[in-house]
């Protein structure tokens, strides 16, 4: 494969599971070499990554996130190896350093990633170990994001998040000036985010310029075309042999015969377009479908008599599609236990109708699969009746066709694992269908069947997810969480984004002024008295117009490199880009050099 990534690119890494993203975003991450081949990456960039795993350590989750700023722990180790040296010449450097960084603001900005990440305020100075292992994976993500990288490599990122800190995550990376590579198969996230995709298909890359659904409407044109040249091709194929056949043997056509011959070997093989996703599931009918299916009436809920919920009202019928927005840790998985029976009613009363069947999909179920049997095994748990030339047809349609149905599942993926599960759950034939974030590890083209699947069935649906794509085509409702209340929502997603915006601003500027300690408060005040200040503010303009031009020179970058620019006529406009980068190439070495004399003064004046 071929292709080139340029700095401050955003960029959407796609493809089936198991086409190789997490292989290649390793390569670039420096963790693999390549087997073949030239890959190269600047040598000075600074990478940022999540670490996927983390031990339970004994340390706070605000000093593990401020580790990802590794500039500002070193300078913080020198500073305090100065001060106990007494040098006082070199604590006025490391503090001019410090400033420089916005060493001094690190706190408030770790705390602010902790809060976006959906984070309370007291679980800063939470040790980690009392961390669940999906909230570590979010220590590990703030961590990455804490460091002030050149390059951040991000693999699914939004499979632990809830929907509230997919919305914040989207806006932070919108805001991040670096090179982002991100895998992730949640389409509405990746469009907010990137401004290229690269896709990988049949062990080849291709890079694109533009969002995830752009690309997907340009790329389904070019398979339509590309088809279309196959079956042409074939056509010529056919015709061709069959005069190869009939005449090879005479000598008056065996000259003619042996040239198409040849011509038929030189001829490239158009390649038919591949099915990139074998899924193609249903529901099976229920059984019955009472009406109402379930009503919880004034019901409170918890766990260990813990209120968590209280005062529910809400009926399930035949055909409703509720989405369930809030908070993480808001409650929305404890009504869902409660809808399916497993959450005990504390008080008020929860009735199910007669012929009620509950199908109930959670992540943890994925935990439950016995990994040395196979889906066939575990179908056939669920249905001891059903044979095994059944089960496998049943199976075929969730990916599971051939020698896959009868391989253990400890072999599985996470995806192919989350599919199972969804079979098992389907198989039961529900009427009441409880999912809890069912699209995690799922690929784009399973969750689309998912969703045109869910369109179909004719019972109820409550759904828990943060995947706003299959919110939207399933959902014709939507119910709060929030506060120990659970009321409808009279709004849409974009109405619901804006709550959460609004939310987050204010816990940002709560955990902004939460974690401001003395010493910076003393030093701000230092500041303002002396002549520090207007130097700082200079360096800080500079700094911004440094940005500004450099956000310019990527805009010129991206459109040069973009191909349609060169079709035609459009000499001219290249001809001003590139005058416009030259100029700009001037005014970065004009504002850098003024950025460190002011720096220079800076140090000698602290």
């Amino acid at each position: 494969m071929n292709f080139s990534v340029h700095p401050g690119w955003r960029v959407g890494l796609t493809g089936r599971n198991g086409s190789g993203k997490s292989t290649l975003l390793a390569l670039i991450g420096g963790e693999i070499g390549p087997d073949s081949g030239d890959f190269q990456r600047p040598p000075d960039w600074v990478l940022a990554h999540v670490r996927q795993e983390m031990p339970a350590l004994e340390a706070r989750a605000i000093d593990h996130v401020l580790d990802g700023d590794i500039e500002f722990r070193r300078l913080e180790r020198e500073l305090a190896a100065a001060e106990a040296d007494h040098d006082a010449l070199r604590q006025a450097d490391l503090h001019a350093r410090l400033d420089a960084i916005s060493g001094y603001a690190a706190r408030a900005r770790a705390a602010e990633l902790l809060h976006g990440l959906g984070f309370a305020h007291d679980d800063a100075e939470r040790d980690i170990a009392s961390f669940s292992g999906g909230w570590r994976m979010r220590l590990n993500l703030a961590q990455a994001l804490m460091c002030r990288s050149d390059l951040l490599l991000l693999d699914e990122p939004t499979n632990h998040l809830d929907l509230d800190a997919v919305l914040w995550l989207e806006q932070w990376l919108r805001r991040y000036t670096g090179t982002l590579i991100v895998v992730s198969h949640d389409r509405e996230f990746l469009d907010a985010v990137v401004s290229h995709v690269l896709h990988i298909a049949d062990q080849d890359a291709e890079i694109f310029a533009g969002s995830v659904s752009h690309f997907e409407r340009k790329r389904a044109e070019r398979l339509a075309q590309h088809q279309v040249l196959h079956e042409r091709q074939q056509r010529e194929r056919a015709h061709m042999q069959s005069f190869i056949d009939r005449f090879k043997a005479k000598a008056t056509k065996a000259r003619q015969a042996q040239s198409r011959l040849k011509a038929l070997e030189r001829m490239t093989e158009i390649a038919p377009i591949r099915v990139e996703s074998g899924i193609d599931f249903e529901f099976l009918a229920p059984l019955a479908l009472p009406d109402p299916l379930l009503v919880l009436d004034r019901v409170d809920t918890g766990y260990a008599g813990r209120t968590v919920l209280e005062g529910i009202k809400l009926s399930l019928r035949v055909g409703e599609r509720i989405g369930l927005l809030g908070a993480n840790g808001a409650g929305k998985s404890t009504l869902v236990k409660l809808i399916a029976g497993s959450n005990p009613v504390l008080k008020g009363e929860r009735r199910e109708n007669k012929g009620v069947s509950i199908g109930y999909f959670a992540q943890h179920q994925l935990e439950q699969l016995d990994a040395d049997a196979t889906p066939v095994q575990h179908l056939q748990r669920v249905e001891p009746d059903l044979g095994e030339a059944m089960a496998r047809d049943f199976l075929g349609a969730f990916g599971f066709s051939g020698e896959r149905a009868l391989s253990p599942v400890g072999q599985f993926s996470g995806g192919e694992k989350a599919r199972l599960a969804l079979a098992l759950v389907i198989r039961k034939r529900p009427n009441v269908l409880l999912l809890d974030e069912p699209t995690n590890h799922l690929d784009i083209d399973t969750r689309e069947a998912l969703a045109e699947a869910l369109q179909d069935f004719a019972g109820a649906v409550v759904i828990v997810a943060h995947d706003r794509a299959l919110l939207r085509s399933c959902c014709d409702e939507f119910h709060l969480v929030e506060e120990g209340q659970v009321r409808p929502f009279d709004g849409d997603l974009e109405d619901y984004a804006r709550l959460v915006g609004r939310k987050q601003a204010v816990r940002s500027s709560e955990a902004g002024s939460a974690t401001t300690t003395r010493r910076d408060e003393r030093r701000e005040r230092a500041d303002q008295r002396s002549l520090l200040a207007p130097l700082r503010r200079e360096i800080q303009r500079i700094e911004k117009h440094l940005e500004r031009l450099e956000s310019e020179r990527g805009e010129i970058e991206t459109a040069l490199a973009d191909s349609s620019l060169y079709d035609g006529n459009q000499s001219s406009r290249i001809a001003g880009l590139t005058s416009r980068r030259a100029r700009i190439a001037l005014e970065l070495e004009t504002a850098e050099e003024a950025w460190l004399q002011a720096q220079e003064q800076l140090t000698l004046l602290a």
